[in-house]
C-alpha cells in the first residue's frame, strides 16, 4: 500500500519549488509496483472487531518475495524468547522444524511489503517454521496460481496477503474443503472460517482528523483524495463521511485522487490544480501515503507549506523522511508497523497448525504519529520508531503457545 518518493531535505522558497519538480523524478520502480497491491484490496468494504473466535481453517496474510518464490528453512538454534509474542517453550510440533507454511502475496516490492515480509521471516525463524514465500508481483491471476499450488502441496497452512476477491475467493474456497488452515491479510477470503487480519482502517482516518480538527478549530476548506472500490480506503472514507456530518464546519471542496503507476504524480498535478481553483483551502485529507506524497509534492511546487497541511495514513522509512523534511506541510499519519503486522499473521498461522483457537477478527490497531513527535525524538527511521512507539509493538496479539 505504500509508494516512497527518494527522502531528502525540502529548502524553501523557489529553490524549495524547484527541488519539488526534480523530485518527480525520484519515485521508484518498486513504488510503482507497490501502488498495486492497493488494487489487491478491491472489494466490498466491512468493519472489523477483536471479538475472539472458534478455530479456523484458514485466511490469508501478507507475504513477499521478489520474482516468484522463496522458501525460508527452519532456525533449530534460535531461541524461540527472542521473538515477539512467543511465550516459552515451543510445542513439539513447531520445535521439530516440520512445518510447512505458504505465504502467498500479491505484491512484494515497495517498503511496506519488505518491511512485512521480514517481521514474517524473523517470526518464522523463531518458530521453526519453513516458510514458503510466493509473490504473484501484481499478477493476480498468478497469485491464485501461486495459492493453488500451495494447497496441491498440502502445506500445513496458508497466509495470503491482499488480493482480489474475485480471483481469491473461489481458491481459498478450495483451501478450505482440503482442510488447510488460512488466514487473510487486507482480503475478505469469502469463508466464513477463516480469521482476517485488519489494521482498523477508519481509526487510520479517526486519528489523523482528530489533528485537522484540532487545527482548524472546527473550520476548513478541504481537499479529499479518494478512490472507490479499495477496502482500505472504503473503510477510512466512511471515516471521512461521518467526520465532515460531525463537523459541519469542515467542508469538502474537491476530490482528487488516482490509483495507477504513477499515482504520486499525478496525484500531484491534481492537488496542485485543486489548489488553484480553491486558494482558500488549508488542508489536504490524503488518508493513504501515496496520496500524501503527492499532496506534498503540490504544496511545495506552490509555495504553499505555511498555509496548507496535510494528514495522511501509512508509514514507512520514506515517509518519516518526507515529514520531517525542512518545510513538510505533512503534520499528521496513522498507521500500523509492517513488520509487526507480519509476525502476527505467521503466529496466528501457527496457532492454527496447532489446532489453537485464532479470533476470526485479529486488529492490530494503528498508533497516531505527528511531525512534531518525529521531530522532537529526532526519528528518521522505522526502528527508531519502534523504540519510540512501543504500541506499534504487538506481542500480545495471538501469542504462541
Amino acid at each position: 500500500m505504500i509508494i516512497r518518493r527518494m527522502p531528502g531535505a525540502v529548502p524553501s522558497g523557489e529553490e524549495s519549488r524547484s527541488h519539488t519538480r526534480s523530485a518527480r523524478a525520484g519515485w521508484t520502480a518498486a513504488g510503482a509496483l507497490a501502488l498495486a497491491a492497493l488494487a489487491g484490496c478491491s472489494q466490498a468494504a466491512s468493519g472489523s472487531g477483536s471479538s475472539g473466535a472458534a478455530p479456523t481453517s484458514g485466511s490469508a496474510a501478507t507475504g513477499a518475495a521478489s520474482g516468484g518464490s522463496a522458501s525460508t528453512g527452519s532456525a533449530n538454534t534460535t531461541s524461540a524468547a527472542t521473538a515477539y509474542g512467543i511465550t516459552g517453550a515451543l510445542p513439539a510440533k513447531l520445535a521439530g522444524g516440520t512445518v510447512k507454511i505458504a505465504l502467498v502475496r500479491q505484491l512484494s516490492q515497495g517498503d511496506f511489503f519488505e518491511q512485512w515480509l521480514s517481521g514474517a521471516q524473523a517470526e518464522a525463524k523463531a518458530l521453526h517454521i519453513n516458510l514458503e514465500v510466493l509473490s504473484g508481483n501484481g499478477d493476480n491471476a498468478q497469485q491464485a496460481t501461486y495459492l493453488q499450488q500451495a494447497i496441491n502441496e498440502k502445506v500445513n497452512a496458508i497466509i495470503v496477503d491482499h488480493g482480489f476477491a474475485q480471483t481469491m475467493q473461489p481458491v481459498v474456497a478450495r483451501a478450505a474443503a482440503g482442510h488447510i488452515p488460512l488466514v487473510a491479510f487486507d482480503l475478505q477470503p469469502g469463508v466464513a472460517a477463516d480469521p482476517v487480519i485488519d489494521q482498523d482502517d477508519p481509526v487510520v482516518a479517526d486519528e489523523a482528523l482528530s489533528v485537522l480538527k484540532q487545527d482548524s478549530g472546527g473550520k476548513a476548506q478541504v481537499i479529499y483524495a479518494y478512490v472507490a472500490g479499495y477496502r482500505p480506503l472504503d473503510l477510512r472514507n466512511g471515516a471521512w463521511v461521518a467526520f465532515k456530518k460531525a463537523n459541519p464546519g469542515i467542508k469538502q471542496v474537491a476530490q482528487i485522487g488516482v490509483v495507477n503507476s504513477s499515482t504520486v504524480p499525478q496525484v500531484a498535478d491534481q492537488a496542485k490544480a485543486a489548489l488553484e481553483a480553491h486558494p482558500g483551502v488549508t488542508a489536504i485529507f490524503a488518508p493513504y501515503d501515496a496520496f500524501a506524497q503527492g499532496a506534498t509534492l503540490a504544496v511545495d511546487e506552490l509555495g504553499l507549506q505555511k498555509k496548507v497541511k496535510i494528514y495522511g495514513g501509512d508509514i514507512s522509512t520514506a515517509d518519516i523522511g518526507t515529514m520531517t523534511a525542512a518545510t513538510s506541510p505533512w503534520v499528521v499519519t496513522a498507521a500500523t508497523d509492517p513488520a509487526d503486522v507480519g509476525r502476527v499473521a505467521v503466529r496466528a498461522a501457527a496457532l492454527l497448525v496447532l489446532g489453537d483457537k485464532v479470533p476470526l477478527d485479529i486488529v492490530v490497531p494503528p498508533q497516531q504519529i505527528t511531525q512534531q513527535f518525529l521531530l522532537s525524538n529526532k526519528i528518521v527511521n522505522m526502528a527508531e520508531l519502534r523504540t519510540g512507539i512501543a504500541a506499534l509493538n504487538t506481542p500480545k496479539i495471538v501469542p504462541v503457545p
